[in-house]
């Protein structure tokens, strides 16, 4: 694994824990020598995340939609920054770019980039790992949604079971060391 793709939040939200989280998650991608892909941004988790990056010496890649560049909420001072025309441009740049994806606390845009994530590894479009650093249970009530569409027959055991969930981002990049993507939805091999 060489980039991991963070996605959170444009805010820092109201738990300092998610900040500290943040900063650690950052500090912890560099130092395992790895690129940071992210949504390009320097205001919320997003710069949080990226400043700490950069701090430990590391490599970090934003991807961000020309619109969201002339509202001046780029981060200026990355190792890459790309500009893209759309957010449909976006998630797909950041997943060509990231070999798994990290998920911080973070909002609606959060949920539906890890979710697309989610669903091409459950497709097989790509057998990258998605994660969750569940800061103070942010993701409690959401994996509870998640095994319910199981336990209600919409997915399989094995496509909530894919997804890893820890409480720092240390945690999650073990696991993603010792990750083994299920075959694809639609495969006659399923578990």
């Amino acid at each position: 694994m060489k980039s991991i793709c963070v996605y959170c939040g444009s805010s820092a939200g109201t738990n300092p824990r998610f900040l500290e989280e943040a900063i650690r998650g950052g500090t912890e991608i560099a130092k395992a020598g790895l690129t940071l892909v992210y949504g390009g941004g320097k205001v919320g988790l997003m710069g949080a995340v990226a400043d700490a990056a950069l701090a430990a010496g590391g490599r970090v890649v934003g991807v961000m939609p020309e619109d969201l560049v002339n509202q001046e909420i780029a981060h200026k001072g990355l190792t890459e920054l790309h500009v893209v025309r759309s957010m449909h441009e976006r998630k797909l740049a950041m997943s060509e770019l990231a070999d798994g994806f990290l998920c911080l606390p973070g909002g609606p845009g959060t949920f539906e980039e890890i979710f697309e994530q989610w669903t091409w590894a459950l497709l097989g479009i790509h057998a990258k790992p998605c994660g969750f650093v569940n800061v103070a249970g942010y993701y409690d009530l959401m994996r509870q949604t998640i095994q319910q569409m199981a336990d209600n027959g919409f997915i399989g055991q094995a496509y909530v079971d894919m997804l890893v969930y820890a409480e720092t981002t240390p945690q999650v990049l073990d696991a993603f060391g010792a990750y083994v993507a299920p075959p694809p939805k639609w495969s006659t091999n399923k578990p």
